[in-house]
């Protein structure tokens, strides 16, 4: 069999003009995996409320981020691509969830190279309904649809690989080096607190109180709320933070169920009403910066801090295509190419 990698990224409009936002917000939220309510409700919320007024507020933060190549997720994916692929003897193929870069055509690039053995490598470093479950679903429904000769492996979550909390922990030391924040705060992108009972395979595990958590189980392997905890925990510790320097918190939610908290853009208000000057957000959801890294953290948590006092504010870029983030992918995928052994 001949092997090839499909990476697979979250996705991006065409362009940031209305029209393409809409399609775009269109077709990701009305993912049964990102608003996990019944399809004639899903509808009315998206197309009858949410898609009349969001796509315009949507564009207007895309063109503040945009780059004159184009999307940034787009670009910084691509430049990430085009890296591994020289390090790496099997074919690698670049894919979005959600956008004109579909899954689809990332496996057609493959089988058109001879491929017919694939590890489809999510680029999300924790496991979620709305990332690595709805990639992996959909990959499969196409491969039997359209690729039925095609055998498809799915690299599992990697966000307490130690070799990955490395490269992380490493990423941050670098770019907060001679700088004296007084808090870094581990921001991960929000999901509804029902998609975290939703994918406890206990199905009494999770209570999201203050100890489940951190009480072993079997649910910890699609828990989204445990594994960016362990994240934060782990890079602390490897970076020998002192306790009250860190914290985490999650950003971006939608309607009015209760999502992960604590919010971030509410940590950052709390964090400057309560004196501090100066801090530091991660992003580690992300691998690579986009419209929540850029704008919601890098532009609208800045001005949020500056108003509630503060003085200074950094964001840590995602890994995006940083050498040792694409040395470490490619050692990955050339052991699974060599042993089938995965992440």
């Amino acid at each position: 069999m001949k092997k090839g990698i499909l990476l697979v990224n979250l996705g991006s409009p065409d362009s940031p003009t209305p029209k393409d936002v809409k399609k775009y917000l269109g077709e990701f939220l009305m993912d049964e995996r990102v608003i996990d309510i019944p399809f004639l409700a899903r509808t009315a919320l998206v197309k009858g409320i949410i898609l009349k007024t969001r796509p315009k507020q949507s564009a207007a933060a895309y063109k503040k981020i945009w780059w004159d190549e184009g999307s940034p997720l787009i670009v910084l994916s691509e430049r990430l691509q085009k890296k591994i692929q020289k390090q790496v003897d099997a074919p690698v193929a670049l894919a979005m969830r959600y956008g004109s870069m579909t899954i689809k055509k990332g496996l057609q690039e493959l089988v058109d190279k001879g491929v017919d053995e694939v590890l489809l490598f999510p680029l999300y470093p924790q496991f979620a309904m709305a990332t690595t479950e709805t990639i992996t679903v959909l990959a499969e429904e196409l491969r039997q649809e359209f690729f039925p000769n095609v055998k498809i492996e799915s690299v599992p979550a990697f966000y307490n690989k130690p070799d990955y909390i490395e490269v992380l922990s490493n990423s941050i030391k670098n770019h907060l080096e001679g700088k004296n924040y007084e808090h870094l705060l581990f921001s991960y992108h929000g999901v509804p607190e029902r998609h975290i009972r939703k994918s406890d395979v206990t199905k009494s595990h999770c209570k999201i109180d203050g100890s489940c958590c951190v009480t072993p189980s079997k649910a910890h392997e699609f828990c989204y709320r445990h594994q960016c905890k362990e994240v934060t925990r782990l890079v602390a510790e490897k970076l020998q933070f002192k306790e009250g320097t860190y914290s985490t918190s999650f950003q971006s939610r939608l309607g009015f169920d209760p999502w992960l908290q604590p919010y971030t853009d509410r940590t950052i208000e709390r964090l400057g009403k309560q004196g501090l000057k100066s801090m530091a957000i991660v992003t580690p959801a992300f691998v690579s910066d986009c419209l929540e890294t850029l704008e919601e953290i890098a532009m609208e948590g800045q001005e949020i801090f500056h108003e509630m006092g503060g003085k200074d504010f950094a964001t840590v870029p995602c890994l995006n295509d940083d050498d040792a983030w694409v040395a470490l992918l490619s050692k990955w995928i050339n052991t699974w190419t060599t042993t089938n052994i995965l992440v």
